[in-house]
């Protein structure tokens, strides 16, 4: 385990919105935030994007290991661009996720990436919180809690992340450490970008609906938004988390649309369902923090806005950079997990107590 106080943490997150690998660079104790130093972010290229999405609903017994070593190979490079970082935190490729089901399964070896780098790794962040009865997901609302208390913050406080799926974090700051009961509320709020940018590949050939220009040209269709929210996992209590993919309905959905109101109505899901999970928290926030890619599109922010009976803002309106939001959150996790320290909680994943996740593999 980690003895010293500060340690400069490196944390490498590829999300499912496939868009590419993000590292970020912190020091930190495990409970504090001192320092947030230098970012990269490494964008797939056409090929890679095609490869990781061929490879989504694969488990760890089916042949995946073209995607292991893409993954391996890519978070290599983007790390050496950080020689003096004392702990690595990846959280791999998630392929998969059914907790509860066959568990969740992150592509990518830590061991390897170890070695690769010369450092100690910490991965494999979820499956201990599955194998105990939790969701998983999401992880980064311990890192939440510390930025909380970093902007000193007096009342209840919300930090929504816009990533292929949507997910939020209430944080009540009043309390002494994340894993104190009431502390936390998280869970996944539903699709966000996913849907959107498997439309725009799939008929136009484009990654993403940049700007929400094309959504912003279309009308939503509210008979499929309201049908999208009697979704069974709408009526389920947090905490709770999706795959990437469990909304394939809502792709169907809108395949008659035009482009642009297809765009629009999967955009104002989305939003919806932000709103939906707001009503779940125990009170209402005083604001709306968002990170993620979602909110660049100010499409999707003006309907989320909308929707939403509470100020909503990106998060570098409180000092944060939300392109690098998750993998501070890694960085944060594997300093916590290489001090023997809770990275979630019943608050956070449904877990049956606070538990300390992911593995913590040396060099030879």
């Amino acid at each position: 385990m980690l003895k010293q106080d500060r340690v400069r943490a490196l944390g490498l997150m590829s999300g499912t919105s496939l868009d590419g690998i993000d590292a970020a660079e912190i020091v930190t104790d495990g409970h504090e935030v001192f320092e947030v130093l230098g970012t990269a972010y490494r964008p797939y290229t056409d090929g890679e994007r095609a490869v990781l999405r061929a490879a989504l609903g694969k488990w760890h017994d089916d042949d995946v290991a073209q995607v292991s070593g893409l993954i391996d190979t890519l978070h290599a490079d983007l790390a050496a661009q950080f020689p003096d970082a004392d702990l690595v935190g990846f959280h791999g490729q998630t392929l998969a996720h059914e907790p509860g089901v066959r568990g969740t399964h992150q592509a990518g070896d830590g061991a390897a990436l170890a070695q690769a780098l010369g450092k100690p790794v910490v991965w494999d962040f979820r499956s201990a919180d599955v194998m105990m009865g939790g969701q998983g997901a999401p992880l980064a609302p311990f890192y939440h809690f510390a930025l909380a208390k970093k902007m000193q913050a007096d009342g209840p406080l919300a930090m929504l992340n816009l990533g292929g799926v949507g997910n939020l974090t209430w944080i009540d700051p009043a309390l002494p450490h994340p894993d104190s009961e009431g502390a936390l509320l998280a869970f996944d709020t539903g699709p966000a970008n996913a849907p959107i940018n498997d439309l725009m590949q799939r008929r136009r050939g484009l990654a993403v609906d940049q700007d929400g220009a094309l959504a912003a040209t279309g009308q939503v269709d509210d008979g499929i938004v309201a049908a999208f929210l009697r979704h069974p996992y709408f009526f389920q209590m947090p905490p709770k988390s999706l795959d990437r993919d469990a909304f394939a309905a809502l792709a169907e959905a809108v395949s008659d649309l035009s482009d642009a109101d297809a765009a629009a109505t999967l955009t104002a899901a989305c939003a919806r369902s932000v709103a939906e999970a707001l009503s779940l928290c125990p009170s209402g926030p005083d604001r709306l923090l968002v990170a993620g890619g979602g909110r660049h599109n100010p499409t999707m922010m003006a309907m989320i806005a909308k929707a939403c009976d509470v100020p909503v803002d990106p998060i570098e309106d409180a000092g944060f950079d939300g392109d690098f939001l998750e993998a501070q959150a890694f960085a944060f996790l594997a300093v916590r997990t290489a001090k023997g320290l809770a990275t979630s909680a019943p608050g956070t994943t449904g877990v049956a107590a606070a538990i300390g996740g992911g593995t913590l593999s040396r060099p030879s």
